[in-house]
Order: structure tokens, then sequence, then C-alpha cells
């Protein structure tokens, strides 16, 4: 997925996610809710930031979650953080993911 995020595929992002799926703070807010709300909202941070990309720092894996640390830059010298990101499945697709920032 994070190799789709970086070349802005966000149609290839969500066709591995389920169609309820959503994107939300840890253990709060969702921020995009079902497949077409994340496929919406990632167009238009790519169109925001044409060169926004994230590198995995480190990644886990238990059961069925996937946490990795990341570093995402908007722009190759423009502003950095770093997050992490809780990946949860239902079968082989993604239906939360959670931000830590």
């Amino acid at each position: 997925m994070i190799a789709l995020y970086n070349a802005q595929d966000a149609d290839g992002y969500v066709a591995l996610m389920t169609e309820d799926a959503c994107e939300a703070t840890y253990r709060g807010a969702v921020l995009r809710e079902g497949r077409e709300g994340v496929r919406s909202g990632l167009k238009a941070m790519f169109a925001q930031f044409p060169q926004n990309r994230a590198d995995i720092l480190s990644s886990y894996l238990l059961g069925e979650t996937v946490v990795l640390h990341e570093k995402v830059a908007r722009a190759p010298d423009g502003d950095q953080f770093e997050v992490m990101s809780i990946y949860s499945f239902s079968g082989d697709k993604v239906d939360r993911v959670e931000f830590i920032r």
C-alpha cells in the first residue's frame, strides 16, 4: 500500500480496502469514511502535495494488525513528520487505518 501511496495511486490504494473501510485518528474521529471517502481524500491531498512521500522506518505484524512507523515528507525540502499507522484487516483487505501523530 505504501508503494501505491508514494506513486499517488489513490485508486490502487483503495482497491486493497474493504468497501466500508475508513481512516481515523487513533481511537478517535473518522477522517475518511468508506472506500470512496478515502479515495477522494487521497486525491485531494495528492493534488495539494504532488511530491508527498512516506518512508517506512519500522513495521510490526501481530495477527491481523500491521503497525507502520513512517516518516512523511510533503516535499523533498518541505514539512516532514512521523506517524504511526495501524492497519486492521478483514480477510485480505484493510478495513481500518488509524493514525497516531
